[in-house]
């Protein structure tokens, strides 16, 4: 007879190589507490718009480029070819970056003749983190708490 922690595992190992051989990435393991998957998973759909906003949020600062742009706007008003010197990136890629920030409103921009100048808009960013952290804090830091 195998250890338990040994026969787990073998079972772990043979289960993840059924998954895989049928293509499958769901769990195939019977559901032990449906009724706690159930509200878990009513739970996130409740929470849909707002986790899909965070991933927005965190989308942008997750990218390395954006969050630069974002630190260089915060100290200065910058047009694309500055910014494109700051960051040792091409015309293209810098435009391409502040359009996505400012699509998102986490940008202000200035027109000066051909000129672009673009800023960060420090309201939305507060805002936006504001909101952000204090969904997670709601959903992760308080909910755990009470289920210690």
């Amino acid at each position: 007879m195998l250890p338990p922690t040994l026969t787990s595992h073998l079972f772990i190992i043979i289960f993840v190589q059924m998954n895989i051989q049928d293509n499958d990435p769901r769990c195939l393991i019977t559901c032990f507490e449906p009724e706690k998957v159930a509200a878990v998973r009513r739970r996130l759909e409740q929470d849909e718009a707002n986790i899909h906003a965070c991933a927005r949020i965190y989308d942008v600062l997750g990218n390395r480029t954006r969050l630069r742009i974002l630190l260089a706007l915060a100290s200065e008003e910058l047009c694309v070819c500055d910014i494109a010197h700051v960051l040792n990136l091409s015309i293209s890629a810098a435009s391409h970056q502040l359009r996505a920030l400012y699509d998102r409103d986490w940008l202000r921009m200035r027109n000066d003749g051909k000129m672009v100048y673009y800023r960060v808009n420090p309201s939305k960013i507060n805002q936006l983190l504001s909101t952000a952290t204090s969904f997670l804090n709601d959903r992760i830091t308080l909910q755990s708490d009470g289920n210690r």
